[in-house]
């Protein structure tokens, strides 16, 4: 595929339920495509790809409730119903779905409740609903940061568990500084999530997901997402999975352009 200039981009605040508005960025053109970031950050993840993919599609990101430049939750929220909201406010039937962790579990849930709205799913060092995480010094110093209210403690754990390979590698000064940005927010944020959307559980159910998947994670990533990568590109059905090295958890900023071959190969 040729690429073309893609269109500038377009910036709105799209209202989802309970009377806040998600920061959404549009551009390119072609068949559409929504980019879904991870807990700790915000759209800024997709900034080394977002271009060279909307040279072939019509490419949507949004900050999540309560990160980045949306508004932050004042109520319990859905955000499988966030996503929904910004798929109807653009007018798309259906997307391909590209989401990197808690980006990637949104994607899979919304997957299997609206199987006709999603074209395909790229899941990239994706975390999974349902999924029973083993007990680690790691899980309780988040949950005691969490009960604290701790955002500097956060944020510190985020970068040393997920962003292994430092601030001076590629993408390092932007993931930690989305991490900065957003711990305090984040807190606040996973507190209404937590409150508002459904429980659910996507590990049982991988066998019934229709889109064609593509499974993506980094050579570098934390070991637990390596297991749960195995296991969505084992039990989805004709599910690809690609091992990438050179990349920790974040590695849409740490090796862009490997990310976006796949990507666009998948779509294609």
């Amino acid at each position: 595929m040729s690429p073309h200039t893609a269109p500038p981009a377009v910036e709105v605040h799209v209202p989802v339920p309970g009377g806040d508005r998600l920061w959404a960025e549009r551009r390119g053109s072609g068949s559409p495509l929504v980019l879904l970031h991870g807990s700790g950050t915000d759209s800024r993840l997709w900034d080394a790809v977002a271009p060279a993919l909307a040279r072939h599609h019509d490419v949507i990101r949004y900050d999540a409730r309560g990160l980045g430049r949306s508004s932050g939750p004042k109520q319990p929220f859905d955000d499988v119903a966030d996503l929904t909201a910004v798929l109807d406010h653009f007018g798309l039937g259906s997307a391909a779905l590209v989401g990197l962790s808690m980006g990637g579990e949104t994607a899979l849930d919304f997957a299997l409740a609206h199987p006709g709205r999603v074209a395909a799913l790229g899941l990239v060092g994706a975390s999974v609903s349902g999924h029973d995480w083993p007990p680690s010094p790691e899980t309780a110093a988040y949950a005691e940061a969490r009960r604290r209210g701790d955002a500097a403690a956060l944020a510190e754990l985020e970068l040393s568990v997920w962003a292994a390979m430092g601030r001076d590698a590629p993408g390092g000064e932007l993931i930690a500084t989305m991490v900065e940005e957003n711990s305090a927010r984040r807190i606040v944020s996973e507190h209404h999530l937590a409150g508002g959307a459904p429980a659910r559980a996507a590990e049982p159910l991988l066998g019934t997901v229709t889109a064609p998947t593509l499974v993506v994670h980094g050579d570098r990533d934390h070991p637990e997402i390596a297991a749960i990568a195995r296991r969505l590109a084992a039990d989805i059905p004709g599910a690809r999975g690609h091992l990438v090295q050179g990349a920790d958890h974040y590695l849409p900023l740490r090796t862009p352009d490997r990310l976006t071959d796949l990507l666009l190969t998948h779509l294609a």
